[in-house]
């Protein structure tokens, strides 16, 4: 619980950091499980930067860093866009990202706006598609991120190629059938898609780091 009441008390502090466009702090889901869950132990950032110069000041100066990396586990990925679509509390994250690279691993964050009256649905739907997406070929790593209030989910996914999480989205039938029902009965109040290149990483996650 320790980690989740910090997310109120970073919060402020994120709202001070020179060179930060865009961040959001979040909570985790339990393990790999992308359906709806909660791990009170672990908790995320996704940030947009200015430059990589901003970055290395967080990540050298910040009290917030310094005491992420004293715990059990701490790992960090670069990001560059690579495309995608939607917004993220009605911003583009994605639009001041530097282009990446198409041709190695990919990184991919979808992430919602659950319509009340669809929840009840989506969390019926949500874990049959979260054990086929564990099963899926070229998989590196996958974790369910969210945000207070209940209903903003997402996820955060590694994989091989991009060629593997085409394969995943247009071959699992749990995975397409949940696409279909989200578009045809209008779950989500807002959505986004975004496909990033992790170009450089470090630290451990699950006990590796999963980019290598």
């Amino acid at each position: 619980m320790l980690a989740m009441a910090r997310l109120g008390t970073d919060r402020l502090r994120m709202n001070s950091i020179p060179g930060l466009r865009f961040w959001r702090l979040l909570g985790t889901g339990q393990g790999s499980d992308t359906g709806p869950s909660a791990d009170f132990r672990r908790t995320a950032l996704f940030a947009v930067w200015e430059s990589e110069e901003h970055l290395e000041a967080f990540l050298a100066d910040s009290p917030i860093v310094r005491r992420w990396s004293e715990a059990e586990e701490f790992w960090q990925c670069r990001l560059r866009r690579v495309g995608g679509h939607g917004t993220w509390r009605k911003v583009d994250p994605l639009e001041a990202m530097v282009e990446g690279d198409k041709t190695g691993a990919v990184a991919i964050i979808t992430r919602a706006d659950v319509r009340l009256r669809s929840w009840r649905t989506f969390s019926a739907a949500g874990h049959p598609v979260s054990e086929e997406l564990a099963a899926a070929s070229g998989l590196l790593a996958v974790v369910g991120i969210g945000e207070a209030p209940v209903g903003r989910l997402g996820t955060f996914s590694l994989w091989e190629s991009l060629a593997a999480a085409r394969a995943f989205a247009l071959q699992g039938p749990e995975h397409r059938e949940v696409v279909r029902r989200t578009r045809d009965e209008n779950w989500y109040g807002e959505e986004l898609f975004a496909r990033f290149e992790p170009y450089a990483s470090e630290g451990l996650w699950g006990g590796r780091n999963p980019l290598g």
